[in-house]
């Protein structure tokens, strides 16, 4: 397990990619990313929605609360990549996977 202070540079790391890669793609997609105070959230107009991606410093985990669900990610070192242990999906595949399918349309985060 990673200690706070590697897990917190670890977190930061990925939300600061993933809210950049969120925010070219809102350039041609329809919705809007906002990184603030470690919480990031993607948000929707039509048909309204919100996600939300957290650090969980405590459980050294990111939490992502999708369409009504909430996901559980690790780091995993082999990756170096926080992953979802049911799918094996990085935090970027999860995202981009959840804002595809609510937009209806392919989106890519890489």
């Amino acid at each position: 397990m990673l200690d706070e202070q590697d897990f917190r540079l670890k977190c930061e790391d990925a939300m600061t990619a993933l809210f950049k890669a969120l925010a070219t793609a809102s350039d041609e997609h329809d919705f809007e990313a906002d990184f603030n105070n470690g919480t990031l959230t993607v948000e929707f107009e039509e048909p309204r929605a919100k996600f939300v991606v957290s650090p969980q410093t405590p459980v050294r985990q990111v939490w992502v609360s999708a369409h009504s669900r909430s996901f559980k990610l690790d780091w995993v070192v082999t990756r170096e990549a926080f992953v979802l242990a049911d799918s094996g999906q990085t935090l970027a595949e999860l995202i981009a996977a959840h804002v595809s399918e609510h937009l209806g349309e392919t989106i890519s985060l890489f």
